[in-house]
């Protein structure tokens, strides 16, 4: 169902219509009304929405524990930014569940034929736009993005990868850290650019690896860990300028109260 004030592509409105339309939806603009799964349409943008830093979008495509996380930061007013919609690739996947538990809006854009990457993104883009969303959350999305999305929102997608990078980029990430007998693993904050989990780091969790700890207490440990940094980072994003030095992220403000750089899970 089309919210107020939004025209599907190839319908003839009248201008008059449209602009009553978008000066309405303007006045009675809001938190989005809790929605179950739907696809998503391409929507003319007659400009109801204007894109803000601090409209944020989450991407999932699994159980969606780092999603709800951040939402339960907005709800607590820890993370400076309002949760605008969950897009997802798997429309039956968990996440969808807890969105329309916790009310936020599920966007399901078409995906096309490709397993690991979006076939077209400009609907994905259409509906950000539609949205307002100025920045991208990406929690267990499990396809790599490309142009549009990494040019229209370059140093605006921020990704949370269950290793200290550059260690362990890629899937399965904490099963090869166990395995690998490494003493000390963790969790990662980044932004994301055109390489695998290697966009420049902005706030790390280590998780110390106990003697015979088994692989499910890790994952445990290291989600939660998730958790806790993940909404402290994109807090710490919005709210702090920053630059880049190389590959180096550099803020001009103190780090959390919580020292999200220094916790440890043990």
């Amino acid at each position: 169902m089309a919210r107020k004030g939004r025209f599907a592509r190839g319908v003839a409105a009248p201008r008059a219509l449209i602009s009553r339309a978008c000066r309405a939806a303007r006045a009675t603009s809001g938190a989005p009304p809790a929605l179950t799964c739907r696809p998503f349409r391409p929507l003319v943008n007659c400009g109801v929405a204007l894109r803000s830093p601090t409209t944020i979008a989450v991407f999932a495509s699994g159980q969606g524990g780092n999603f709800e996380a951040l939402v339960r930061a907005e709800r607590e007013g820890a993370l400076a930014g309002r949760i605008a919609a969950l897009l997802t690739d798997v429309p039956g996947a968990p996440v969808c569940e807890r969105a329309q538990r916790l009310g936020i809006e599920v966007v399901t854009p078409p995906v096309g034929r490709f397993r690991t990457r979006l076939e077209d993104e400009t609907p994905w883009l259409a509906a950000l736009e539609t949205l307002g969303v100025g920045t991208i959350a990406l929690a267990g999305f499990m396809r790599r993005l490309h142009a549009p999305l990494l040019h229209a929102y370059e140093g605006r997608i921020l990704n949370i990868h269950p290793s200290l990078l550059p260690a362990f980029q890629g899937l399965d990430s904490i099963a090869r850290a166990h395995q690998g007998g490494v003493k000390v693993t963790g969790c990662t904050v980044h932004v994301v650019d055109e390489g695998l989990d290697e966009g420049p780091i902005l706030a790390q969790s280590a998780v110390e690896v106990r003697e015979g700890e088994t692989l499910e207490s890790l994952t445990a440990r290291i989600h939660a860990a998730e958790h806790a940094l993940y909404p402290a980072t994109v807090r710490r994003f919005l709210t702090t300028r920053w630059r880049r030095e190389g590959r180096r992220v550099v803020f001009e403000g103190p780090a959390p109260a919580s020292g999200a750089r220094e916790v440890r899970h043990a």
